[in-house]
């Protein structure tokens, strides 16, 4: 989990701040804007929730690639869909479930939104009800400009009052459909959750959870963004709890191998995003289970450096010498202290034992032999090898820039500026993307890939597509 993994992504901006809007109609406080929104890239985790998410999507009829998982940098316990490619989670969602199922549970009840068309509803509705709203405000305030001229207070008072109860009934209506949807929701998750042999019971923990939370917190206030934005009514909540009793898979439990993986993703995140005290509080010394170990490893790292960590991460690696992950945040460990030649070859073995396709590991490889200086051909010529690799499988800016690093010192200089127009568009960033876009065309061959693709930039008019 390297730091470009947690950098703010700006070509999601345009959604998120539709998500915030979506967010504080349903009922929460919108306390921050999209741009304040980090998210997540990391091989091991990705893979995980990949492998929780594969069954729920296809038994949704949204096949197995078409929805992605999006890991926001939150602490807090939330998931959302914003359209139908995206199923954005918090990392306090996957620190805070304490089994595979309660993930699978939520991921089961957001797919059910995406198969329900409910974000199409919503938006639809919205620019409805809004059309409405605008309309009885201008009544309200014409009503009330006659009352003001004429020096009737009572009635202009009055008129800004049917503004205020025009304006509640279309949010009581809106929330009347949305508790609709979260219903149906949870009643389509159940079913995938039935389709892929697995229990209901996560999901049932997940609101069961939150609807305690709203007994105790009334105003809303203490609540999770997700007990916020997912209202839990009681007759909802007994239709699940009756749903789950039915299943034949009530009863079914995680395989101990997935719920191992579970708690090392849940030991990573500890390890990469809380304080190193905080890490040794949660997982003592005492705790001698792998995912402690692994925790314990990353906080010493960033408590005490390198040279304290590395027997911790070393004993992991000689026990499981097949774990590719091990042997990344190794690698991790050595390039932010400088000694990324070290690190080459634990990459190139992660990458191996990873299959060959994790692009993360790729460009994080790509990135290692470029801070080693390595600047023989054979050299850039892997790094640009590793950058078009990873691009194969996951677009994302920092394989763009290793790109462009590789054509500079070959140098290509026209490649070099498309590649870094690709990245700034990426990042959201259209007028940089533009002016290299321009700059490479100038040296780019004519109907080649590069040069209609620098094209495609030049000509864009509005906000980058999100990938």
């Amino acid at each position: 989990m390297s730091r470009q993994a947690a950098a703010r992504d700006r070509s999601w901006r345009p959604m998120l701040a539709a998500a915030a809007m979506a967010v504080a109609l349903a009922g929460q406080p919108q306390t921050s804007s999209a741009q304040a929104i980090s998210f997540i890239r990391d091989t091991e985790i990705e893979n995980l929730l990949n492998d929780y998410a594969r069954p729920i999507f296809r038994a949704a009829g949204l096949g197995t690639g078409r929805v992605q998982m999006r890991i926001v940098r939150h602490d807090s316990f939330n998931a959302f869909v914003l359209d139908g490619r995206n199923v954005f989670i918090h990392t306090g969602t996957l620190q805070q479930a304490d089994t595979p199922n309660q993930v699978i549970g939520v991921i089961a009840h957001e797919a059910g939104h995406i198969a329900g068309g409910h974000l199409a509803q919503l938006r639809e509705r919205i620019a409805r009800d809004q059309t409405k709203s605008l309309l009885i405000k201008i009544l309200g305030i014409g009503a009330a400009v006659v009352a003001g001229s004429s020096g009737n207070r009572d009635a202009s008072g009055g008129a800004i009052g049917a503004m205020a109860a025009g304006d509640e009934i279309l949010m009581r209506s809106l929330l009347a459909d949305r508790r609709a949807q979260e219903s149906a929701a949870d009643q389509a998750g159940l079913r995938y959750l039935t389709a892929t042999r697995q229990s209901g019971r996560g999901m049932l923990e997940t609101f069961e959870r939150f609807a305690q939370q709203e007994y105790i917190s009334a105003s809303g206030s203490t609540q999770d963004a997700f007990a916020r934005s997912h209202p839990v009514a009681a007759n909802r909540l007994a239709q699940l709890r009756e749903g789950v009793a039915k299943s034949p898979f009530a009863g079914e439990k995680d395989p101990p191998a997935l719920q191992l993986r579970h708690d090392l993703m849940r030991a990573k995140i500890a390890g990469y995003l809380e304080r190193p005290q905080i890490v040794f509080n949660r997982y003592p010394a005492s705790n001698t289970s792998l995912p402690a170990r692994y925790a314990r490893a990353l906080a010493t790292f960033f408590q005490s450096g390198l040279e304290k960590a590395l027997p911790a991460i070393d004993a992991l690696i000689k026990e499981h010498p097949n774990n590719p992950y091990f042997q990344e945040v190794k690698a991790d460990f050595l390039m932010r202290t400088g000694r990324a030649k070290e690190a080459v070859p634990l990459l190139r073995n992660a990458l191996k034992l990873a299959g060959g396709e994790a692009p993360l590991i790729a460009v994080r490889l790509a990135q290692a032999l470029v801070s080693a200086d390595d600047s023989s051909p054979a050299g850039i010529d892997e790094s640009i090898r590793l950058a078009r690799q990873s691009l194969v499988l996951d677009p994302n800016p920092q394989a763009y820039r290793i790109l462009a690093n590789g054509y500079h010192k070959r140098g290509q200089t026209p490649e070099a500026d498309w590649a870094i127009a690709e990245a700034h568009f990426l990042e959201g960033d259209i007028k940089q993307a533009q002016i290299f876009a321009k700059r490479s065309q100038r040296g780019l061959r004519s109907g080649s890939p590069e040069s209609l693709r620098a094209g495609d930039i030049v000509n864009y008019k509005g906000t980058p597509n999100p990938l």
